[in-house]
């Protein structure tokens, strides 16, 4: 190397380690400083500054460390990975938003149990932070100590779960047509939550979702409210309010109201039985509903003055039917919140048979035992049949078997022959 050469490097040398003259950015270049010779600025006041980059800096691109942004429930665990390419026989560092360190390389910095070590190699560095809590948001800083130091920043968010929604307004001894309006909060959320409304598989239409912070600064409280006129299909319903967070993940977190409500009675009649004869035994039952149920019956006639019977019983019975007993029936059932009358035209028929369910058994009892004979005669009539085939063929048999042996006379006859020609 000349001595023109020589001397230019030392220059250079001394402008970049000049006490005042340079100075490391928090991004890890060098900086010139815009200051005259032989003055210092003060540590407080801010500096103008040019970066600038020796041509090695700009190759070594593989020393940048990356990492990732990550989510994490409150509660949860969260695990930051920082990767580095060349490390250049440097370690990783990583530091909590407060810039202190949590772990140079594998050795820990920081005395917190949550806080482990989840991976340390030359090229990376993995740590898991467990059980997180809001106050543990904010930017993560992974360092590699090269020349110049280079960083990488995780952002790091903490999600508030809401909590369980909270319904009031509701005053009992609701009315039909009575207006009713329900409020629901729920605290905790971060970000703000959202609150929807639904009366069985039907959504409600609620005011628009209100938001207000928390007195932490860091979570929120949202509020809704929904108005509705209630009618007896109501009676029963349960109000549902659900708060919907993606720190839930899609799990349910909801709240029901059971709202009562009152109002008049109807009533219906049902004869038993459904077609009632002459002599028979007839029970019209009236079927009141309401709430409350009704507590009194009262049976009139048309045509009859004085009522036929009122009662808490809901039956008119007739122990013997009589075709005087035909006409118009009425029913009213009372409770508290009112009156409502049914009507049941009464037609007494004659008392010719008709298909009862009696007869229908007997009938099906009578083809049973009918289809029994049959089959017995049909197993008769075989069991005849193959008797007197196997008759004949027992007689055929005897006939054969007398042909074959000799007649009594012709016996005697051939011994008496036989006798005389010995003599």
């Amino acid at each position: 190397m000349g001595a023109p050469s020589a001397l230019a490097l030392l220059l250079l040398l001394a402008c970049c380690w000049a006490p005042g003259g340079a100075n490391l950015s928090q991004d890890g270049y060098w900086q010139e400083q815009d200051l005259e010779l032989g003055t210092l600025a003060p540590l407080d006041e801010p500096i103008s500054s040019t970066v600038w980059s020796s041509p090695d800096m700009l190759a070594s691109q593989d020393s940048q460390p990356w990492t990732s942004d990550e989510t994490v429930v409150a509660g949860g665990t969260v695990v930051l990975k920082c990767q580095v390419k060349d490390h250049e026989d440097s370690s990783l560092q990583w530091s909590n938003p407060a810039q202190q360190t949590l772990y140079f390389g594998e050795k820990r910095a920081l005395r917190d149990n949550r806080i482990q070590l989840v991976s340390s190699t030359p090229h990376e560095l993995s740590i898991s932070i467990s059980n997180v809590a809001l106050a543990d948001e904010g930017e993560y800083t992974c360092s590699i100590f090269t020349m110049p130091v280079r960083t990488a920043k995780s952002l790091v968010t903490v999600l508030g779960i809401p909590q369980k929604p909270i319904i009031t307004g509701y005053k009992s001894s609701l009315r039909e047509k009575d207006t009713m309006t329900l409020n629901c909060h729920s605290s905790g959320s971060k970000p703000a939550a959202q609150l929807t409304w639904r009366k069985g598989d039907q959504e409600l239409h609620g005011e628009p979702t209100r938001i207000q912070e928390d007195s932490n600064g860091k979570t929120f409280t949202v509020s809704s409210s929904v108005t509705l006129q209630v009618t007896r299909e109501d009676d029963g319903a349960d109000i549902v309010c659900s708060v919907n967070h993606e720190s839930l993940k899609g799990a349910d977190r909801s709240t029901s109201q059971h709202i009562e409500v009152l109002y008049t009675p109807t009533a219906m009649i049902r004869p038993d039985p459904p077609h009632p004869r002459e002599g028979q035994k007839l029970s019209l039952h009236c079927e009141g509903r309401g709430n409350p149920v009704p507590q009194k019956y009262l049976w009139m006639k048309e045509g009859s003055d004085p009522p036929l019977k009122t009662t808490q019983e809901s039956a008119l019975i007739f122990p013997f039917l009589n075709k005087s007993d035909s006409g118009i029936y009425g029913c009213t059932a009372i409770s508290n919140m009112g009156s409502y009358t049914a009507y049941f035209t009464l037609n007494v028929n004659d008392p010719s048979p008709v298909p009862s369910s009696s007869s229908t058994y007997h009938a099906i009892i009578g083809g049973i035992v009918a289809f029994i004979v049959f089959l017995l005669l049909i197993l008769l009539i075989f069991l005849g049949h193959y008797l007197i085939r196997h008759k004949g063929t027992y007689l055929t048999h005897e006939a054969k078997g007398s042909d074959d042996a000799p007649d009594a006379d012709t016996a005697i006859i051939n011994a008496e022959g036989g006798q005389s020609g010995g003599d």
